[in-house]
């Protein structure tokens, strides 16, 4: 089990992966609020409560998991940028991805389009390898998430199925975690 303590921050030329904290969540929940950024992520804008639960999500990955999502902050400005990182969320998904690190990751709106994406994943697959859990990472995309998938490819990520998730179709993905 990890301390919240003890949830590791990545520094990489632009941004600061850390740990999420109580004041990013004004940030956290105008992202997900943001149609820009749900519109691959379930379609649907969030309510308070369902990014309250989310964000309350990653404290409890971290403690039982070993692993789970960053907080992304750009450090030119050191405002809240979004998140990556894994998670592991019992999926009802077929082929399953019970017991791998499933990576995620999203942006908030003005910081899209600038490659702080792809520079986040990288340092988060990059710490997995040396940290993680298990032979394989995954990852589901919205096969109409174009920017999402291109950077699942630049990334190493393999498609290796599609499948039905939630009533929407997705592109699943794997590689290896080292």
């Amino acid at each position: 089990m990890v301390a919240l303590a003890d949830i590791p921050t990545i520094e990489t030329a632009r941004l600061l992966l850390r740990p999420h904290r109580l004041s990013d969540f004004e940030a956290y929940a105008a992202m997900w609020q943001d149609p820009v950024v749900t519109r691959f992520i379930g379609g649907v804008p969030f309510t308070p409560e369902q990014s309250w639960t989310r964000f309350l999500r990653h404290a409890g990955l971290w403690h039982h998991l070993g692993f789970g999502f960053f907080a992304i902050e750009h450090k030119a400005t050191g405002t809240f940028a979004g998140e990556c990182g894994f998670h592991e969320l019992r999926r009802a998904i077929t082929p399953s991805i019970e017991g791998t690190m499933e990576a995620g990751w999203s942006l908030t709106g003005p910081m899209q389009g600038q490659g702080l994406a792809e520079e986040a994943v990288r340092a988060t697959i990059k710490w997995a390898a040396d940290y993680g859990k298990g032979e394989r990472l995954t990852a589901i995309v919205d096969p109409g998430n174009a920017a999402s998938l291109r950077l699942a490819g630049k990334v190493g990520f393999v498609e290796f199925a599609r499948a039905d998730y939630a009533g929407k179709p997705v592109v699943m993905f794997q590689r290896a975690r080292r």
